[in-house]
């Protein structure tokens, strides 16, 4: 409208601002010239009159030009936006690439309307949008944009003609006999192309980039792959070939470092992944930066190699530039949840404790469950970059339904991880470990005053140590566990794929001294799958057992209270309080088991922005006696929840209702009457 405007006045808006521009210049000379004839005033005053009805010509303009943006940005409502004939992709995957789409259905979604401009440019997004999927002969067959009655809101229906695509009929790789057998193997299993799938032009070229890093990381940084199409044995058929050339075979040179001031050359030399006239490799480049920066020493950390432009040396140097950060780190943090109440956590760490990148540091926490501190101490490199050395001391407080601790003592722990895949399906970087950990601790325990008013618990009371009179148990624990995981999640605090596995083993007693003789065994099992690139389906199986040895005298203790296991709460049986499930005494109250098993599922599903719903179920059973694993008695709860995403983790809201209510179950003394919980805290249940 503004430029047909334009071109009937006989002005454009590139004339009428240069017009103006010349106009004002004029009459600016006019005000200084001295002196002033009648013939220049005359003029001075014609020349204001064309410069003020330029002025106004350009208002006008942009005032017709503003209404017309604003008409086709604000104007027309986009409420629906459907696909007919989709086969091949999903409807989500195509409203991704187009600038148009339908507007939220909730009242305080977002609205997005309806331009003409961007909807033609969408009709020619969809047919290069297949036919980068391999689909050549894709368009739109019809469309239809239906104005609703009030002419504020459209429906838009596009009709899509798909077409055949062009098919890979087979994968060939030629000239990567200079890989190692195996890792030929490997590369030709792991192309993201796969035969018989349509040939994806993201696809494509990620192969070429899988088969170009295979060569870098086995020594061929100058390496070059190129892809070939060619007729298959069928028409829509396509043979495609990925040949290399692998060039020169390169090794690691000289190591430079530079930037350290207080952290010496050896201890950043200690975390690189290779050494001076080894095979080159890429990828332990990287592996060797994010060891510089899992030492939180530096702020700033950077490993390349160093040639000149058209360079092709035989032994590549490698350069290190790293800029510390500060060794002194203080964090404090806040938080409230349905069984902590409010929560407080400080933490002071110095990264750098006496030279070589060891971290000593004091951990505070407050909450109503548990409160203390902690000394940590840690060793990264403990003869060898894969294994570290930390010690633990702490005062810690436990304040649970059954039983309140105190806990005094401490623990030295080994740990070793093992080699990261260097790439992974699952878009993270798996890591395993292996943990092996003495402790030697003093506990002083009291049960529930629930739990000793109950005349029937006292027998049991007794062989477990404590005086059913005062309630009050205590002793030392002198132990040794394994602690083994593996972790592939792409994000540990709110996971959509991968998987978890955790197992722990423990002695206490016997030869190690102390005064609990008991073995126990542990484990966990976590797995996250995204499902329509919505969806997140999250799954867990817990279990474990505790067993005496020996015979439990008034001298001498075998499993202590605390140790027992107990269930119920925000992190697994939803539909009870915490520590509710459990064998009963014959009054009523939770006196804790031997052996456990526990199951969650959940489907985790958007909703809107940083907000989603989710749909639980959990299972799970406390038994009496070691290894008494009984299925068929299991408790059942089901519900809702709610999840907003934060930056520290999803806050969360479950509401748990129990499908098989506990006959007899005490709570605080009195019958349980209600057969549901709500619960919220910060992160994921599992």
């Amino acid at each position: 409208m503004a430029s047909d405007f334009g071109v009937a006045s006989g002005f454009s808006r590139k004339t009428d601002a240069a017009a103006a521009k010349g106009t004002a210049a004029f009459l600016f000379s006019c005000f200084l010239a001295q002196p002033v004839s009648t013939d220049r005033l005359c003029m001075c005053a014609r020349a204001f009159a064309r410069f003020l009805g330029t002025f106004v010509l350009l208002l006008t303009l942009g005032g017709v030009a503003g209404c017309k943006e604003e008409g086709a940005v604000k104007g027309v409502k986009v409420t629906s936006m459907t696909f007919n004939g989709l086969q091949a992709v999903k409807p989500n995957q195509l409203k991704a690439v187009l600038a148009t789409n339908a507007s939220s259905k909730l009242p305080w979604g977002e609205k997005l309307y309806f331009s003409r401009d961007q909807f033609e440019a969408d009709l020619k997004r969809i047919v290069a949008f297949y036919h980068d999927r391999g689909y050549p002969d894709a368009r739109v067959s019809s469309f239809d944009v239906k104005l609703s009655d009030d002419q504020r809101s459209v429906a838009i229906t596009l009709n899509i003609s798909e077409g055949q695509p062009l098919v890979a009929e087979r994968i060939g790789l030629e000239g990567f006999t200079v890989l190692p057998p195996q890792r030929q193997a490997r590369l030709d299993r792991t192309l993201p192309l796969k035969p018989g799938q349509p040939l994806d032009r993201a696809l494509i070229l990620a192969s070429r980039e899988a088969a170009l890093d295979e060569l870098k990381n086995h020594g061929y940084p100058y390496g070059a792959v190129r892809l070939e199409e060619s007729p298959g044995a069928a028409e829509r058929q396509r043979v495609v070939t990925i040949s290399a050339e692998p060039g020169q075979l390169t090794r690691h040179g000289a190591l430079e470092i530079q930037g350290n001031s207080s952290v010496s050359d050896r201890v950043i030399r200690r975390q690189v992944t290779f050494r001076q006239g080894d095979v080159f490799s890429q990828s332990k480049l990287l592996d060797s930066q994010r060891n510089l920066y899992a030492l939180e020493v530096f702020q700033f950390a950077n490993v390349q190699t160093v040639r000149e432009e058209g360079e092709k040396p035989a032994e590549i140097p490698t350069r290190i530039t790293v800029t510390e950060g500060k060794h002194r780190k203080v964090n404090f943090s806040l938080g409230y949840g349905s069984e902590e109440r409010a929560r407080v956590e400080g933490d002071w760490r110095h990264v750098n404790f006496f030279g070589g990148a060891r971290t000593a540091g004091v951990h505070a926490r407050y909450s109503r469950l548990d409160r203390g501190v902690r000394l940590n101490f840690l060793q990264p490199y403990f003869f060898s970059r894969n294994f570290s050395f930390g010690l633990q001391g702490q005062y810690w407080h436990n304040d649970e339904p059954e039983f309140v601790m105190n806990n005094t003592g401490g623990r030295a722990t080994i740990t070793r991880e093992f080699g990261r895949t260097r790439r992974s399906g699952l878009g993270g970087r798996p890591t395993t470990t292996l943990a092996f950990t003495y402790a030697n601790e003093w506990e002083d325990y009291t049960v529930s005053e629930e739990t000793l008013a109950d005349p029937t618990t006292w027998d049991d009371l007794i062989a477990l140590g404590i005086d059913p009179r005062t309630g009050s148990g205590r002793g030392r624990r002198s132990s040794i566990s394994l602690d083994g995981g593996r972790n592939t999640t792409n994000n540990i605090l709110d996971a959509r794929r991968g998987y978890v596995a955790a197992l722990h083993l423990e002695q206490a007693g016997t030869w190690l001294g102390g005064d609990f003789d008991y073995w126990e065994i542990n484990g966990e099992l976590r797995h996250y799958l995204t499902i329509t690139n919505r969806l997140v389906l999250a799954v867990r199986a817990r279990g474990g057992s505790i067993n005496a040895i020996g015979v439990t005298t008034p001298e001498h203790l075998t499993v202590p209270f605390y140790k027992l296991y107990f269930l119920g709460g925000a992190t697994n049986l939803r539909g009870w309080g915490r520590f509710e499930v459990s064998p009963l005494s014959e009054g009523g109250s939770p006196v804790g088991g031997q052996t456990f098993a526990n199951f969650s599922a959940e489907v985790r599903v958007p909703i809107w922005k940083n907000l989603s719903g989710v749909l639980f179920a959990d299972a799970g059973n406390v038994w009496s006696n070691a290894w008494d694993f009984n299925v068929n008695d299991l408790r059942y709860d089901i519900g809702p929840g709610l999840r907003y995403n934060t930056p520290v983790g999803p806050f969360r809201i479950d509401f748990g209702y129990q499908l098989n209510p506990i006959p007899g179950l005490l709570i605080d003394g009195k019958p349980e009457e209600r057969h549901f919980r709500v619960h919220f805290s910060i992160g994921q249940a599992f």
